[in-house]
């Protein structure tokens, strides 16, 4: 992870970037850690928009420039993590709940590298994880379940927290679903099912990133 995350820094942050969007999860934290270096020794000029409240803590933490999507609508490049990426770079994200947010920093950014090491690097999906995390609200949890396990088969567990009573909330205010699907039924073409996925009304956000990520660094 630390490997990861620093090289994903060294590589793809230069002189000229002004804006770093910041992903969320336990490898990021490596990646945030460079990036303080390289500000401090290199003086660079950077500004970090968060996709979480995690990923907003670790920014003031070691001292870089907070900003968001209003003062910097465009990003240059974003560094996140991910649950599981195939070799056609198609990711599951939403581990940690935050896929909602991530999503909409990685798709205004010119660049969009993931950390994959080599525990979450495989050919298909489903090799390294097994569900997709589902952003749904919470007065459509049930019927939004039901739908998805009659359209695309598999089943829908409601994510429940373990340090509150109750399920997850994420930091939109959402409930997770996380969507088992039913790996024996053969090969998916994830962008048809996250397009299916998102023409449910109540479904916010899903954790399939599709055609969106440019690099990855293992």
């Amino acid at each position: 992870k630390s490997l990861a995350g620093r090289a994903a820094v060294d590589n793809h942050v230069t002189g000229q970037t002004r804006v770093v969007g910041v992903g969320s999860g336990s490898t990021i934290v490596y990646a945030v850690k460079r990036l303080a270096e390289r500000v401090k020794e290199e003086g660079l000029q950077i500004r970090c928009i968060p996709t979480s409240f995690q990923a907003r803590q670790l920014i003031h933490s070691h001292g870089l420039v907070l900003s968001d999507l209003e003062s910097d609508p465009r990003i240059d490049v974003t560094i996140d993590g991910c649950d599981e990426a195939d070799s056609r770079l198609t990711l599951i994200k939403g581990g940690g709940g935050c896929q909602t947010q991530e999503k909409v920093v990685a798709a205004y950014s010119d660049q969009f590298v993931v950390i994959a090491d080599y525990r979450k690097d495989s050919t298909t999906l489903g090799q390294a994880w097994d569900y997709v995390p589902l952003e749904v609200l919470a007065l459509a949890y049930k019927p939004v379940m039901a739908r998805v396990e009659k359209e695309l088969g598999g089943h829908c567990k409601v994510r429940m927290a373990k340090a509150k009573a109750g399920p997850v909330v994420t930091d939109n205010g959402g409930m997770l679903v996380d969507w088992y699907w039913d790996r024996e039924a053969g090969a998916r073409d994830w962008g048809e099912v996250d397009s299916l996925l998102h023409a449910m009304p109540g479904l916010l956000e899903t954790g399939l990133f599709v055609d969106m990520a440019d690099r990855k660094s293992v």
